[in-house]
């Protein structure tokens, strides 16, 4: 996967803003939420930028990276949004709006968990332990409970939090101009 300085991933994430600000805008949230979901939206897609997937995880050349959403589907819509027309290595994405009854075979290489899900986060980081899925979250204590990104708030900014050994143990790498961008968490010994 390409490479980004710090400086030039925080610049990316502004453009992303810019030009995505516009199509969000027009749908019927709350500005509060739209913002949010940009962000998030813009951090996801480049978190696949900056995440090496084992090769037999991503499949074939040109297969597309499949990123999973559940329990929000204005999220997915945004996410939907942001990543249209783009592509990494030569492949596209595609955005699966999942609910916990089917999120279990979704097939995905990026599972992002909304808040309205928060309740199910133990039993997803479980499912979808030692399997090649990226997971990212909103939810509490998320990454210290073994996901591997979560989202956090910081004085009004959305902030990101990783757990680099559960990414390890999935087999991805995460580039360490990412994590140089998030707040480093291990598992808790009470959630291992």
């Amino acid at each position: 996967m390409s490479r980004l300085s710090t400086a030039g991933l925080r610049i990316a994430f502004v453009g992303l803003l810019l030009t995505t600000g516009r199509q969000v805008g027009a749908q019927n949230t709350n500005t509060s939420d739209a913002s949010d979901y940009v962000v998030k939206a813009g951090f996801i897609y480049n978190f696949a930028k900056l995440v090496e997937w084992p090769t037999a995880a991503l499949g074939h050349s040109g297969s597309p990276i499949v990123i999973a959403v559940l329990g929000n589907d204005s999220f997915a819509d945004v996410l939907d949004n942001v990543v249209a027309g783009k592509k990494i290595d030569d492949r596209a994405f595609v955005v699966k709006r999942v609910q916990w009854k089917d999120f279990k075979g979704c097939g995905c290489h990026m599972l992002f968990v909304a808040a309205q899900e928060s309740a199910h986060t133990d039993e997803v980081i479980q499912t979808v332990k030692n399997t090649s899925v990226l997971t990212i979250a909103e939810a509490p204590n998320f990454a210290k409970r073994g996901g591997m990104i979560n989202f956090t708030r910081q004085d009004s900014t959305v902030r990101f939090e990783a757990n680099v050994d559960a990414a390890k143990q999935a087999g991805l790498t995460i580039s360490s101009r990412l994590l140089s961008l998030a707040r480093i968490v291990q598992t808790s010994m009470t959630s291992r």
